[in-house]
């Protein structure tokens, strides 16, 4: 994890991990003001504690307005900041009279520490926020972050069908590509090359697998999906030119196709979505790096951390009780 001071990724996804941040609001054990359903924190209030002057904190804000108010940062005014008023008035001691009155909500105030660099509280505060953000990971995943993938709800169903969709590209290789039996290989990764940008054994290495572990058990659902509809599409692909040209194909002519197969229009939003949700999902879950896929890291949403975090998350062994149909799945994932 980088600097929280300078990335704004990494601020991101500790501020949309609900569960980290309902545990470095304990440790802190500041409540604020409940307004609204949220506590709300005053600048003086939020300057007191970070011990700085509010006018470094409106500084912040006109550098990073449209970050804190994503974070929760507003301005109340109105009818609004009447009530406000009505109820911690006696607690203000500042804006009064002012027709509107900026306020910090949990998350905000976080956002501000992790942006200060003025404050030793404020540093202080980062060490243990990212402490914290570490303890939360394994206190959910027992230490371990390399199958996280597979406490996602859909996780089992997709799995289910890998399978059915792969034997239909293997068979295609079988039946259409004039080569040896190298090719399952060698045209699987050219699969993970075309989405991805890199072959599974640099995966494997990324993710430190096993020589035993299956890079698909790590994969999340619904980029399960995509390599399916992607093997499937190219299985298609392959029949056809084949019976075209009434013999197999050649290893180049099977690169062609998959080259211009990959640059349509219909795949290239979902190569792009999955890029996106591979680096993004294994940078914010795992903390690990796709160098290829680093232009497409973004900050993980609330509902991804919901995702494999949350009340929905579950282990296989849990889904599998509560599902007995999966139950053959389950046993070839632990097989392997």
């Amino acid at each position: 994890m980088n600097d929280l001071t300078v990335s704004a990724i990494d601020r991101q996804n500790i501020l949309n991990n609900k569960k980290a941040i309902e545990s470095i609001q304990t440790y802190i054990g500041i409540s604020g003001m409940l307004f609204e359903g949220e506590y709300r924190f005053t600048k003086q209030q939020i300057a007191d504690f970070y011990s700085i002057d509010t006018s470094t904190i409106d500084r912040y804000l006109s550098h990073n307005e449209d970050e804190l108010r994503h974070n929760g940062y507003v301005n109340l005014k109105g009818k609004a900041l009447r009530t406000f008023k009505e109820e911690f008035g006696w607690m203000l001691s500042e804006g009064t009279k002012a027709p509107q009155l900026g306020v910090f909500n949990f998350r905000s105030f976080l956002n501000l520490g992790m942006l200060l660099t003025e404050s030793e509280k404020a540093k202080a505060l980062r060490s243990k926020i990212l402490d914290i953000v570490i303890d939360t990971l394994n206190q959910n995943l027992g230490g371990s972050t390399k199958y996280i993938n597979q406490r996602e709800e859909d996780f089992l169903i997709a799995m289910a069908r890998e399978p059915v969709y792969r034997k239909e590209f293997t068979e295609a290789l079988s039946k259409y590509l004039d080569m040896g039996n190298y090719k399952y290989a060698i045209y699987t990764d050219s699969i993970y090359k075309a989405i991805f940008l890199e072959k599974s054994a640099e995966y494997k290495i990324i993710l430190k697998l096993e020589e035993k572990e299956n890079v698909r058990d790590t994969m999340y659902s619904d980029i399960l999906r995509l390599i399916a509809s992607f093997e499937v599409g190219i299985a298609d692909a392959m029949k056809l030119k084949s019976e075209e040209l009434k013999r197999k194909l050649t290893p180049s002519e099977l690169d062609e196709i998959i080259g211009e197969f990959s640059k349509q229009r219909f795949w290239m939003p979902q190569i792009e979505d999955a890029r996106n949700k591979m680096a993004s999902r294994d940078y914010g879950l795992r903390n690990i790096i796709h160098e290829r896929l680093k232009p497409y890291i973004n900050s993980l949403s609330a509902s991804d951390y919901e995702r494999f975090l949350g009340d929905k998350s579950k282990d296989l062994l849990q889904r599998v009780v509560e599902n007995p149909e999966l139950l053959d799945v389950f046993k070839r994932l632990k097989d392997r």
